[in-house]
């Protein structure tokens, strides 16, 4: 099968007018439809050319984040970010025409449920009395993005992007890391007031689009917004109890051994991330880190091998850190071309491995539904897309030395105590943005002193002091997601313990658990997190005592790496 590459893709400007015209159009051949079929026809139409604006937004947006510096895609942003909000008040507008036709229940005949569930939601989530509200927003993303684009770090007479300077926040000298750390605090502390700024407008037009919508604050509107069905904040609050009661004892008595270790008295933020003398690092330069990559895949299943081949056909990798490039990572998915395409930025250490695994999952379950999945759900709710790329993370545990050689076990033990470490600061990120957005009026220091409390009890082993600007609450500045993708980030940790049951599987029987892996990732958003749950045969991060399973599974296993 033939592939567009990515930079080949042709990009377009979106008419707005034009599209408008188009959506209209739809709209009153659904208000006149005089059957079920009919009112399917105009819903393929609309998704068609939903499919097309998506498409030629993301790729201005991804060519932006490739080179912030670029003037004809920032404009065509800037013109995005007027647009798109004003075309989603007529999608808003077809939303309703189809769900009140007269002949709705015929086409629900033909629908799974979840198409009707994520239509009544987006309902709730917009309305023309925010579009002002929504364009704020969208400028204020766009300004951030820019801001952290452009924004580099002195080390060591050096300017660096942040991508480059985390591979010194995670070397094996200790010296080295709190200098990297410092560096990282002084910039952002000399921008202190732009940060405290646009956050603070972010979460007041954000607390004002709630309210227009008739929601007591941001979190309800926040929950719609990802989209999640299958559970709500007080699971999430039981969820976060679970974590503090039975994950956070147990790593802290892991943390505590690890400083012994090491040799360290009270570990700092800047030891977070470090389990050894002499941490692990990739073997491979950044193009054999991705042959590597493809041979892995090529080996692991009949799946895997057609999908990277894909992946190399379109040239859809771009790792390599460079000034006025996006410092973050992701995987985004044209739809117009049915084709994945993946954003890095690679440091040598660890996390170019991260890229190879985590975002490969992501871009694995596109490619598996790219015909298939449903364009009101995708792939379903961010918890159930991470749960994609988490688990392949532990998949690719086999293929280790290909990336690590003879010290494959101490990446595969890093990687454990990272990801079991992990949850409690996904947790404080996601705990921190509901007080915030509950309590729109807090000034920027008592943000911090939010952040501060909130560590010292979901990461009571270490703290920031002696970290310049950091030692203040402030670590929550250098979290893309607090900015730009509320309510993100408990995703990550849901989908984090879905990992784990996968990884006891793939330990047990590793071909049966990868085949029940590729089942799940091809149910893309058909059914709800927790019923994909059910179906692979998992244990629910909502269930009693399944984290106490984890800590004790995560145990075991670092004794035995370690």
């Amino acid at each position: 099968m033939n592939y567009t590459k990515i930079s080949e893709m042709k990009y377009e400007r979106v008419s707005k007018d034009s599209v408008i015209r188009e959506i209209k159009d739809i709209i009153a051949r659904t208000e006149k439809a005089n059957c079920g079929k009919e009112l399917l026809a105009c819903r393929d139409d609309y998704n068609k050319l939903s499919d097309y604006v998506g498409t030629m937004a993301r790729l201005a947006s991804t060519r932006l984040n490739l080179n912030s510096r670029d003037e004809f895609y920032t404009a065509e942003m800037d013109y995005y970010n007027a647009a798109l909000p004003e075309i989603q008040m007529y999608d808003i507008k077809f939303t309703k025409a189809f769900l009140s036709s007269a002949y709705i229940e015929d086409a629900k005949k033909e629908l799974n449920p979840l198409v009707i569930t994520m239509m009544e939601l987006s309902l709730k989530c917009a309305d023309e009395r925010v579009l002002e509200e929504m364009q704020e927003e969208n400028k204020l993303n766009q300004e951030y993005s820019k801001f952290v684009s452009e924004l580099t770090y002195d080390f060591r007479g050096e300017r660096l992007t942040l991508g480059a300077l985390r591979k010194y926040m995670q070397d094996s000298d200790r010296d080295t890391r709190k200098e990297a750390y410092n560096a990282l605090g002084k910039a952002l502390g000399e921008n202190q007031e732009f940060l405290d700024g646009i956050y603070d407008k972010m979460v007041k037009v954000r607390d004002k689009m709630a309210k227009k919508l008739g929601y007591e604050n941001y979190v309800g509107l926040g929950y719609n917004l990802m989209q999640r069905t299958a559970y709500n904040k007080e699971d999430v609050r039981v969820f976060r109890e679970n974590v503090l009661k039975d994950l956070v004892p147990v790593i802290t008595e892991l943390k505590e051994k690890i400083a012994q270790k090491l040799g360290i008295d009270e570990m700092k933020l800047y030891d977070d991330n470090t389990y050894s003398e002499d941490d692990p690092k990739p073997i491979l330069d950044a193009q054999g880190i991705l042959d590597a990559g493809k041979e892995m895949y090529h080996e692991m299943s009949p799946e895997t091998k057609e999908f990277i081949d894909m992946m190399f056909e379109s040239d859809a990798f771009d790792v390599l850190p460079r000034e006025g490039k996006w410092t973050g990572g992701y995987m985004t998915f044209f739809p117009v071309y049915r084709q994945p395409f993946i954003f890095a930025n690679f440091n040598g250490t660890t996390a170019d491995i991260d890229v190879i695994t985590h975002e490969a999952g992501h871009a694995f379950a596109y490619y598996l539904g790219r015909y298939d999945m449903l364009p009101e759900t995708q792939l379903g709710g961010m918890e159930t897309a991470e749960s994609h790329s988490m688990s392949m993370e532990f998949f690719a545990w086999k293929y280790m030395d290909k990336f690590f050689g003879d010290r494959a076990d101490a990446y595969k033990y890093k990687h454990l105590f990272s990801a079991l470490a992990f949850i409690p600061y996904g947790v404080i990120v996601d705990y921190f943005q509901e007080i915030v957005y509950e309590n729109p009026e807090m000034t920027p220091a008592e943000r911090n002193e939010v952040w501060k409390d909130l560590e010292s009890k979901f990461r009571p082993y270490m703290n920031a002091q002696g970290v310049e600007y950091l030692e203040k609450g402030t670590r929550w500045q250098y979290q893309n997601h607090i900015f730009q993708s509320p309510f993100y980030y408990i995703d990550y940790c849901l989908a984090q313990v879905v990992a784990f049951e996968f990884l006891r599987l793939s330990l047990e029987d590793y071909e049966g658990a990868l085949k029940t892996y590729i089942e799940h990732a091809s149910r893309t958003g058909n059914f709800g997190f927790t019923d994909l749950i059910k179906m692979a045969g998992l244990k629910s991060p909502f269930e009693k005592g399944a984290l106490a399973k984890v800590a004790s599974m995560c145990r075991e296993l670092l004794e035995k790496l370690g």
